[in-house]
């Protein structure tokens, strides 16, 4: 496991553990039928023990690039499809069965063979964020420039992050102010956002104590090479004889990539989406011994299987009743962008 992100560890006792979680792992808390169509096969969940931590800086890789080829990647649902499902979506939402949805299209490639660590460098260079990663799982890789905290943990204290609404960046610094504030003042965007959040609350009150749920932060604009994003932020204080797992099962899969209610909308997804989202929207990051933990969510993320040399990513938004199609289809070639450009570079 290979991070940039970096973990707080002046309280850990001993070592730490890679956490990794599948989206799938939802099927194991509710009832819920998986397609299992993903030609990525990753476990539902897996938890590795850290023996040294080294910085990337320091590795030198082998790159390859006498085995490279072209990465011919496909869209795995088109245009006209994608607008087909927004429309059948938004009936949905017309006749009350959810508010919101965050529904997702896939990317993919076959017969590919790349450097991992030098995609990863590349995604990390023009789409830096705070919660990067390159994960090796047997054959299987995770490249990941993700910028959304699912949960930190830091003693009693619980956190998460849901990232609502985005708007691409300004060629200059002037037009980069107006999309900002345009960004924070917009309603679609706001009210998307704040859909989210009530979901996350509702959440963490399943694990905190009476009255401890807060909103920190509203409609918090953070600013990353591609594109601005809302960011909200929710914490609560954790009620006493909570353990990891209660913690997971009660918050997973992270409100932003879910919808509101939750369940409603996770059962949708799975009806919509072309393929079980595997690790896709799930969770990599970092486990104390003192059991404060750091977990992203795996979006702007790359998955790699290496020995079918079958390659996939995933990109989505909101689903609201304000939604334009059209717009949420452009949205969706943004968030792509950075990835279709480290693989066709």
């Amino acid at each position: 496991m290979l991070s940039n992100h970096r973990a707080q560890k002046e309280h850990i006792k001993d070592k730490e553990q890679i956490c990794f979680l599948n989206y799938d792992l939802k099927n194991d808390f509710e009832k819920f039928d998986d397609k299992k169509n993903n030609p990525l096969q990753f476990p539902n969940q897996l938890y590795v023990e850290v023996e040294k931590i080294i910085p990337l800086s320091e590795l030198n890789f082998d790159n390859n690039s006498d085995n490279y080829t072209l990465i011919n990647l496909q869209q795995t649902v088109s245009k006209e499809q994608y607008i087909q499902s927004i429309n059948a979506i938004k009936k949905h939402i017309q006749a009350g069965d959810i508010y919101e949805i965050n529904y997702c299209i896939t990317f993919e490639a076959f017969d590919v063979a790349i450097s991992p660590v030098e995609i990863y460098k590349k995604l990390n260079t023009i789409s830096a964020a705070s919660y990067s990663a390159l994960a090796k799982l047997n054959h299987q890789y995770i490249i990941c420039s993700s910028p959304e905290l699912y949960l930190s943990k830091r003693g009693s204290r619980l956190i998460t992050k849901p990232i609502k609404g985005t708007a691409k960046r300004g060629k200059v610094k002037e037009d980069d102010v107006i999309i900002r504030q345009e960004l924070q003042s917009n309603l679609k965007e706001r009210t998307e956002n704040v859909m989210i959040v009530d979901v996350a609350r509702n959440d963490l009150s399943r694990v905190a104590a009476r009255g401890s749920v807060s909103v920190n932060k509203l409609y918090d604009i953070e600013s990353y090479q591609q594109v601005h994003q809302m960011v909200s932020t929710v914490a609560c204080e954790i009620k006493e004889k909570i353990v990891f797992s209660d913690i997971i099962q009660a918050t997973f899969p992270m409100a932003s990539m879910t919808g509101a209610p939750k369940i409603r909308a996770m059962q949708l997804i799975d009806e919509f989406e072309l393929y079980n989202r595997g690790p896709y929207s799930g969770a990599l990051g970092y486990i104390h011994k003192n059991n404060d933990f750091d977990l992203n969510v795996l979006i702007r993320s790359i998955f790699y299987d290496e020995e079918k040399q079958y390659l996939s990513f995933t990109v989505g938004s909101a689903i609201t009743s304000l939604c334009n199609a059209e717009d949420e289809y452009d949205e969706c070639l943004l968030k792509a962008k950075a990835m279709i450009t480290v693989l066709n570079n």
